[in-house]
C-alpha cells in the first residue's frame, strides 16, 4: 500500500473519527440532516403497470413512505406510493402529458432518462427548469421517438432522492410488431443497493453531499426495492427482462445461473445481433434487455457476480408445468437495424471532433470552504502532497465493485475533491467547457478515463437529449452496435462515441454517479 496514502488515511481518521462515531451512535437526525421519521408515512403500494396512448395525461406524485428492509421500517421516497414507481408503457411515437407533484421532503424534477424529449422538459435545474419545491407541481410534455426501455428520476440531490426510491421505468413499445422476438411475458427489474447503518438508512445531510470520492455504495442489495425479491413464472414461459441499474455507484454483473441468457437490447433499443451471454455488466443508469426460456422448473437465483464475490439479489421460482412446445432459440440478426446505420458508417473512421479526459483533483478546489461540511477543506491535509501522489492501493482495478476507501469515502465532499471532465483541446473543465454544435451534426467523441488520477475508477457517462453509438474501446472496434445514452468507461479505457446531435437545446453530459456529479463532473453543451 502507498505510504503517503497511509498518512492521508490517518489524517482523515484523526480529523473525522469522533464526528463519525457520534453520528453513528444515534438514529436521531442531527441538525441539517434529512429526517428519518416514518410516523405519518404510509406503507408502499404494489407497483402498477400503466398503459398510456398518444395524447394521454398521467399524474405522478413523489411522497414519503415507510418500507421494511431487513425487517426494519425505514423512511423512503416513492412515486405514486410504490418503489419502483409505476411502469409507464407508451407506444413509440406517442406524446403524453405528465403532471408531476412533489410531496417529498426535497426539491425535485423529473428527468426522463434517455428519452429524446424537448429540451424544456429535460428536468435539469438551472438549465431547463426551476426546481419543483415540496408542495409544488410541474407539467411535462414528453415525446417518445425511440423503442426501448428508459427511466425517470430526479435531477436534484439524486444521491438522496433516487437512493431512497424515486425511480421508475418508461417502456416504449415498438411501432413494428416483430421488433423483438415473441415472448410470453415481460418483466422490468431495477437493480439497486442501499447503505444501512445501525438498523437505519445511513443519514444524509441537507446541504452537503458526502461519499464524493467513490459514491455511496450500499450494503443491502435490492431488486425492485425489495431485499427479498421473488418472481414466479411457469415452466415453458419465455420471459423478456428489462434490467435497469438505479444504484448510486455500484456496477452490477447481472446473471441468472443455469439458464441460457440471450442479450437482445440495451438503453435505446436492439443490438445489431442478439447473442448468448453468461452475464452482463450494467453500470449506473444503464439498461440491458435479456430473454430467457425457462424450459425447466425449479429455483433460479438472480445474482451479481463480481471478481471476488457472488451476491444473491433475488429468486425466480419456475412452477412445474407441462412443456408442450420446444422453442428453437436462435439469436436473431437484426438486418433492419444494421441497414438503418448505413448512412452513419462513413463517419465511423473520421477524425475525432472532441476529446475528454476523466480525472480527479484532490484537496480544496478553491479558497472557500463550506462550513457545513463534516471535514471541509481540511480533509486531505497537505494539498501539494495530494497533487503529487497517486492514491492507489496495489493494482488498479478496471471496475471497483465495492467501497475500499471506507471512512475516507464517507467523509469526502465537493470541498475536499473535484471530479473533472477536461476538454483536451482547451484544457477547460466541467461547466466551463461550453461546446456548441448544430442540429444534424454527427460528432465523434473520444473519452479517456485517466488511470493515473488520484483515485482512478469507472465512470458511467450520460449524454442528455441525444443518442450515441460506442464505436470502439481501446482501439478495438465494437462489432455489435446499439443506440446508447449512457456508457460505463472503465479505468484506463479510451472509448470512441458517435453522437447524433439531432435534438436542439441546452444539454448536459455528466457522470451518473450522483456524488461525482455533485463534485463537479458535469458539462453543458448546446445544439442550435
Amino acid at each position: 500500500m502507498n505510504k503517503t496514502y497511509l498518512i492521508i488515511l490517518l489524517v482523515v481518521v484523526v480529523l473525522s473519527g469522533v464526528f463519525l462515531f457520534s453520528r453513528q451512535q444515534s438514529n436521531t437526525p442531527q441538525k441539517g440532516e434529512f429526517s428519518t421519521a416514518v410516523n405519518q408515512a404510509s406503507s408502499p403500494k404494489q407497483q402498477e403497470t400503466v398503459n398510456l396512448k398518444d395524447g394521454d395525461t398521467y399524474n405522478l406524485t413523489a411522497s414519503v413512505v415507510k418500507k421494511s428492509i431487513n425487517g426494519q421500517e425505514m423512511k423512503m421516497l416513492a412515486y405514486n406510493g410504490s418503489i419502483p414507481g409505476p411502469l409507464i408503457k407508451v407506444p413509440q411515437g406517442a406524446q403524453i402529458t405528465l403532471k408531476f407533484t412533489n410531496n417529498a421532503d426535497v426539491d425535485s424534477t423529473i428527468h426522463s432518462h434517455g428519452v429524446r424529449v424537448d429540451n424544456k422538459f429535460d428536468g435539469v435545474p438551472d438549465i431547463t427548469q426551476d426546481p419543483v419545491k415540496p408542495g409544488q407541481s410541474f407539467t411535462y410534455t414528453l415525446k417518445f421517438p425511440d423503442a426501448g426501455v428508459y427511466w425517470y428520476h430526479p435531477h436534484i440531490r439524486e444521491d438522496y432522492a433516487q437512493e431512497l426510491g424515486l425511480y421508475g421505468n418508461f417502456l416504449v413499445t415498438p411501432s413494428t410488431p416483430d421488433y423483438w422476438a415473441e415472448v410470453d411475458r415481460e418483466e422490468a427489474l431495477f437493480l439497486d443497493d442501499i447503505l444501512i447503518e445501525n438498523g437505519q438508512i445511513a443519514k444524509f445531510d441537507k446541504s452537503v453531499v458526502d461519499h464524493t470520492l467513490m459514491g455511496r455504495f450500499g450494503n443491502t442489495m435490492l431488486v425492485n426495492g425489495d431485499d427479498k425479491y421473488k418472481l414466479s413464472v411457469k415452466q415453458g414461459e419465455r420471459v423478456r427482462f428489462y434490467v435497469t441499474n438505479a444504484a448510486n455507484t455500484r456496477t452490477f454483473n447481472f446473471a441468472i445461473p443455469n439458464t441460457r441468457m440471450k442479450l437482445v437490447g440495451s438503453d435505446n433499443g436492439k443490438y445489431e445481433q442478439e447473442e448468448w451471454i453468461g452475464s452482463v455488466t450494467i453500470g449506473p443508469s444503464e439498461r440491458q434487455i435479456i430473454e430467457i426460456w425457462f424450459d425447466k422448473n425449479g429455483q433460479y437465483q438472480i445474482v451479481n457476480q463480481t471478481s471476488d464475490k457472488t451476491y444473491t439479489l433475488g429468486t425466480i421460482a419456475v412452477q412445474q408445468n407441462p412443456v408442450t412446445t420446444s422453442y428453437f432459440l436462435v439469436p436473431r440478426v437484426n438486418q433492419d437495424y444494421i441497414d438503418s446505420l448505413a448512412s452513419l458508417r462513413p463517419q465511423f473512421d473520421k477524425p475525432v471532433d472532441k476529446s475528454l479526459k476523466l480525472t480527479l483533483q484532490m484537496g480544496p478546489s478553491n479558497t472557500s470552504t463550506n462550513n457545513n461540511s463534516s471535514m471541509g477543506g481540511h480533509m486531505m491535509g497537505n494539498d501539494q502532497m495530494m497533487e503529487n501522489t497517486q492514491m492507489t492501493m496495489g493494482d488498479i482495478q478496471k471496475i471497483e465493485w465495492e467501497d475500499d476507501m471506507g471512512m475516507m469515502n464517507a467523509q469526502s465532499t465537493k470541498d475536499s475533491l473535484k471530479w473533472k471532465l477536461v476538454d483536451i483541446a482547451t484544457n477547460k473543465e466541467n461547466m466551463d467547457i461550453g461546446w456548441q454544435f448544430k442540429k444534424g451534426d454527427v460528432v465523434k467523441m473520444k473519452i479517456f478515463n485517466d488511470d493515473k488520477s488520484m483515485h482512478p475508477m469507472q465512470h458511467p457517462i450520460h449524454i442528455h437529449g441525444q443518442r450515441f453509438l460506442v464505436l470502439s474501446t481501446n482501439g478495438v472496434k465494437n462489432n455489435n452496435l446499439v443506440w446508447k445514452d449512457t456508457t460505463l468507461i472503465q479505468t484506463g479505457d479510451t472509448v470512441e462515441l458517435l453522437v447524433q446531435m439531432d435534438n436542439p437545446g441546452d444539454w448536459v453530459i455528466h457522470c451518473h454517479i450522483p456524488e461525482h456529479m455533485e463534485a463537479g463532473m458535469m458539462s453543458e453543451f448546446k445544439v442550435i
